[in-house]
């Protein structure tokens, strides 16, 4: 192989691994002990869950209920699990965010993990938004 043949066959790869999406999709991190769980998105869910470990290892893990269960029952107690996989169909501008979280509500549903059940937190439905809203407005007039 010649090295302009070589640099081409480079510049191939490079470019098929920039085009290559990561695996995006659903991923939940489950406590065996008292099977809680807690249910996020991402457009990269290898990157997800080594972020998500990494934080909760050095005790910065925004949802503090997760991270409360994680001192105390340690690691080993917590699972990361990949619960649905979104497939990048579309061209590479496409935005995946409004379909993962599309993906990620119906989780939601059909899992419920707030409270007791897990470390979610519950989303205000539109009309706690609207009125959240109203009430901002009026306090500030």
């Amino acid at each position: 192989m010649n090295v302009g043949t070589l640099a081409a066959s480079n510049l191939k790869t490079t470019w098929k691994y920039q085009q290559a999406h990561p695996p995006m999709g659903i991923y939940h991190i489950r406590n065996v002990v008292n099977d809680k769980t807690f249910i996020g998105s991402a457009l990269n869910l290898t990157g997800a869950i080594n972020g998500s470990s990494i934080q909760l290892n050095a005790g910065s893990y925004p949802f503090r209920a997760l991270q409360a269960e994680w001192r105390e029952f340690g690691s080993e107690s917590f699972v990361f699990e990949i619960l649905d996989e979104l497939s990048a169909t579309e061209g590479p501008g496409y935005d995946y965010r409004p379909d993962l979280a599309v993906l990620e509500e119906i989780w939601l549903e059909k899992s419920e993990p707030y409270g007791e059940r897990g470390y979610n937190q519950k989303k205000k439905g539109t009309e706690e938004r609207l009125r959240l809203i109203a009430q901002n407005r009026s306090s500030n007039s």
